[in-house]
């Protein structure tokens, strides 16, 4: 998000867009609102490679900005009240999705953090889709980063999450049988004219075909690189998962996925999710400790376990809890600031000032 000095939205994109360096414009695009901008890394074989771009992605974003007098920050949404009408970027993508999506697309920008990862094969990919759904509650509860929006307390961890399913075709896809099932699912839309591409389906995993990639676009946007290094190792070591395991339990309903995705936007890391074998309601730190242990080999042989470590950090205080820890202390407008200076810095530290555990802060 881009701010101004005083803490407000800047809603000034695509003229920022147009006075960035060459090397750091091919690597920003606009979004659908005008005061959020999209930063992109390149393809990386591991994941200390994407987090090391991300980090000098933000780092000349941000020194860009100072010299314009504006400043960035990340989080699921906007934490103050913003006067006059969400301004839409004027690209003709954007342009587009505003005439179809009239009023909603001026609701509250909202940001998120999508995590590619190639799949050559097909069927391969669709396996991987199949098997990150399921997990999508235990990704939102732990990358929960919006309590706030429109200067008050929600009630929800991910404020995002239930902002943005006012759009449609968004939430968790429905388990696909094999690559033509999905290929017949979108084509549906798309040759019919409904749709100009797939790109405009907004599921939480989907398939970027002329990418070669799953896209896993269910999480909000972190404050700082270090809390994005620990999610894109959970999701990298969960693909690898998927396909050199065995397969998983019973397919879940989607009546239950989408019980447990409310559950996990609105209470975050407290979230009690369904297990439907069971039939009880299981702790979201529980889960989240067996998915880190099942991921632990995975990530060994990806060579990204100092940063899939990183997880026990946000499950013991996702950035929903830390930025109700600081507000409760000092208010929101000096949240706004505190999320700016986390923006490029080089190390995450607690937004309520406390100390925490060494493995938090053994990060580069």
């Amino acid at each position: 998000m881009l701010l101004e000095r005083d803490r407000s939205l800047a809603q000034s994109g695509e003229s920022v867009l147009g006075r960035l360096s060459h090397e750091l414009s091919l690597r920003t695009s606009p979004e659908t609102h005008a005061a959020v901008l999209e930063l992109t890394t390149g393809i990386h074989s591991d994941v200390a490679g994407a987090v090391a771009e991300l980090a000098a992605l933000r780092g000349r974003l941000a020194a860009e900005l100072r010299a314009m007098g504006l400043r960035a920050a990340c989080a699921g949404t906007y934490p103050l009240s913003f006067a006059g009408e969400t301004r839409v970027t004027g690209a003709a993508r954007y342009r587009m999705v505003a005439d179809s999506m009239r009023a909603l697309a001026r609701r509250e920008p909202t940001l998120a953090l999508h995590v590619h990862v190639g799949v050559p094969d097909p069927e391969d990919a669709i396996r991987v889709l199949n098997g990150l759904r399921r997990v999508v509650p235990v990704l939102l509860a732990l990358s929960a980063n919006s309590p706030f929006c429109q200067g008050r307390d929600t009630g929800f961890a991910s404020a995002r999450t239930v902002i943005f399913q006012g759009f449609p075709r968004t939430g968790t896809a429905r388990s696909f049988a094999g690559y033509e099932d999905y290929v017949g699912a979108v084509d549906a839309l798309i040759a019919s004219g409904a749709l100009p591409d797939s790109s405009f389906i907004w599921w939480d995993v989907r398939l970027q075909p002329t990418l070669g990639t799953v896209e896993i676009r269910v999480m909000d946007a972190q404050s700082s690189v270090a809390d994005s290094a620990a999610l894109i190792a959970l999701v990298r070591s969960l693909a690898r998962r998927e396909l050199e395991d065995e397969p998983r339990d019973a397919e879940i309903g989607p009546e239950v996925l989408a019980e447990n995705r409310f559950l996990a936007a609105r209470d975050g890391l407290d979230a009690q999710l369904i297990d439907p074998a069971k039939r009880r309601l299981v702790p979201v730190r529980e889960l989240a400790r067996e998915l880190l242990t099942s991921c632990r080999p995975h990530a060994a042989a990806l060579g990204c376990s100092v940063e899939l470590d990183r997880i026990q950090d946000l499950a013991a205080a996702n950035g929903a809890d830390r930025q109700r820890a600081l507000a409760s202390e000092a208010g929101l407008s000096p949240l706004v600031s505190i999320l700016a200076d986390r923006f490029a810095a080089a190390r995450r530290r607690p937004l309520d000032g406390r100390r925490r555990p060494r493995v938090a802060e053994a990060v580069g």
